[in-house]
């Protein structure tokens, strides 16, 4: 990628996202600047949260995971987002496995995104290991949006639910192989800088945070920086419905 300038997503292609994430946050630090440019420009998003993050901070569960969804609500409303599901796993000891898959192929199955975003299922990230919830969601995402095309895969949600297999063309995911940037310069920095900051109660319980307005255009300069603009999002981009690539020697005379 040395000497490369990252191209821009192709958004206008886009007319519906579903960002699956673990907690409540998980999208606010830095996704949520580039759904605040696709919302504002008619482009729908919907978040589905496997957790309600009862686990993310000292006072009880209970209390914790009505803090943080009534969070999420207000993030969510900064950038335009206007569908949050919330489901009920248990936060930090999320498992992957059927069950996950089923409620992830569900939510895909009603929403129908032509687009989804997933978080890594890598152990370590370029900030260190990551959260275990965080891999088993992304790995169960990226396998949802198989199980989704597939009616024979959970066909108790088309007989008995009514609900209709649905195929994905893009895949998003964050990570240091990134082929894809989009550009945040502006205001929609701004409001995912507002979306982290609503997780007001959330970040006070975390001493050490850096502030928002300091932290996220940080990030976001250095993506700009391979994608040529001021702040960017970078992403991973895997066209689901493309052929597959030939091996090289294939290609040769």
């Amino acid at each position: 990628m040395a000497g490369m300038t990252l191209p821009a997503l192709p958004e206008e292609s886009f007319r519906r996202v579903l960002c699956v994430v673990a907690h409540p946050d998980d999208m606010e630090y830095g996704t949520s600047a580039a759904v605040a440019r696709w919302t504002a420009r008619g482009i729908e998003v919907g978040y589905l949260l496997l957790t309600r993050g009862e686990a993310g901070m000292p006072n009880p569960p209970e209390e914790t995971a009505r803090l943080r969804v009534a969070e999420q609500r207000a993030a969510c409303d900064v950038v335009g987002v206007k569908q949050l599901t919330v489901l009920e796993h248990p936060d930090g000891v999320l498992v992957y496995g059927l069950d996950l898959r089923r409620d992830i192929c569900r939510e895909i199955r009603r929403f129908k995104p032509d687009v989804v975003y997933g978080t890594s299922f890598e152990v370590e990230t370029p900030y260190g290991f990551d959260q275990a919830d965080h891999r088993a969601a992304g790995l169960a995402t990226l396998d949802a949006i198989r199980d989704a095309g597939n009616r024979w895969v959970f066909p108790e949600q088309v007989d008995d639910e009514g609900l209709e297999p649905h195929s994905v063309r893009w895949y998003l995911a964050p990570g240091k192989d990134a082929t894809h940037g989009v550009d945040v310069t502006g205001e929609p920095l701004r409001r995912g800088i507002a979306s982290l900051e609503a997780h007001a109660a959330y970040l006070a319980a975390l001493p050490d945070h850096p502030a928002p307005a300091d932290l996220i255009p940080q990030f976001a300069a250095l993506s700009g920086k391979v994608m040529g603009v001021e702040h960017a999002v970078l992403f991973c981009a895997h066209d689901l419905q493309a052929p597959p690539p030939l091996p090289a020697e294939a290609t040769q005379d």
